[in-house]
């Protein structure tokens, strides 16, 4: 038995890429995309038919440049989570723009368009989730979207703050940042590594698992961004992990048999305790925690560029196709 195999007994397993070959290969339950890679696979020759069919798509909507250039990367969006839907059994996880993030309305208009596209292409909303920034304008989006059957992925989760308020808002899907935790406190405390037992990413991934099932919330919880193999292995049992397709390369390799580290029942005897946040509540404890306020922010900034830079592509796609 491979450690992946291990892994998948007691976690599901998410593909942490847009590449239908990667996904192919490792088979995942779940995937999920973001602007980065979507502009990546999305000039590789192997999928320029989905491109084009997004760019007819543009052409037929009456509208201006700008807005077939949003045409074409909302139905991009689709067509590449359409053929990753072909490939597992399980959910993809559509993005909505990083631009958003304190834009309630607009967040939830987004959300709504990428449903249609994929309603249009037969796919049903329950293979779709929507990701949005954990702020507190995207945690109210969600809050709204998930009432009306459309599930959502919390990204960009650093803080405790976060996770509590995402979880009682009843969302199906946090993405707590395991390796951007690790990132900042690597160069905080001016290291060049942390000893796995005392991995803050791992921590807080353990923190917030016990905490939603020692309280009974629904949320699940899937860890991600990661930066070596060992900070998986240590979260073996987590609902979820998305996980890169390296890391993913380098657990199918190794033989052996990983132990459970999380469970309902550890969580059940959990040092956990209720908590109820309202926005002032919210942003009070997210504030105190500096890793998480500049993380976040950083976050957005970051998956802001790389939208752009998407969007940039994307523009110069649709005044070649005029």
């Amino acid at each position: 038995m491979t450690l992946l195999e291990s892994l998948k007994k007691m976690t599901v397993i998410v593909a942490d890429t847009g590449d239908l070959e990667a996904i192919a290969k490792h088979r995942p339950q779940d995937a999920t995309t973001n602007p980065s890679l979507l502009l990546k696979v999305a000039q590789q020759p192997q999928y320029r038919a989905v491109v084009d069919e997004a760019l007819k798509y543009a052409a037929s909507q009456p509208t201006d440049e700008a807005g077939r250039t949003t045409a074409f990367m909302e139905k991009l969006f689709v067509n590449f989570g359409q053929e990753i839907l072909k490939l597992i059994p399980g959910r993809v996880s559509t993005e909505v723009d990083a631009k958003l993030s304190f834009d309630v309305e607009g967040s939830v208009a987004k959300a709504r368009a990428f449903i249609e596209h994929y309603r249009r292409a037969g796919i049903d909303r329950d293979r779709i989730l929507i990701k949005l920034s954990t702020t507190w304008e995207g945690i109210r989006a969600a809050e709204r979207l998930e009432k009306e059957g459309i599930h959502c992925n919390m990204t960009l989760l650093f803080s405790f703050a976060q996770a509590v308020a995402s979880a009682e808002a009843g969302v199906t899907l946090i993405s707590p940042f395991v390796g951007r935790i690790y990132d900042y406190y690597v160069k905080d405390r001016g290291v060049k590594d942390i000893p796995i037992d005392e991995d803050p990413g791992v921590a807080s991934v353990v923190k917030i698992y016990n905490h939603y099932k020692k309280l009974g919330f629904k949320t699940q919880v899937m860890g991600a961004s990661f930066r070596k193999t060992e900070q998986v292995m240590r979260l073996a049992g987590c609902d979820l992990l998305t996980i890169s397709p390296e890391i993913l390369a380098d657990l199918g390799t190794r033989d052996g048999e990983l132990p459970r580290r999380l469970s309902i029942e550890a969580a059940k005897v959990s040092d956990a305790q209720p908590l109820h946040l309202d926005e002032k509540g919210y942003r009070w404890l997210h504030n105190e925690d500096p890793m998480a306020v500049d993380k976040l922010s950083d976050g957005i900034r970051k998956f802001n560029a790389d939208a752009l830079k998407l969007e940039k592509w994307a523009s110069s796609q649709v005044a070649k196709a005029a």
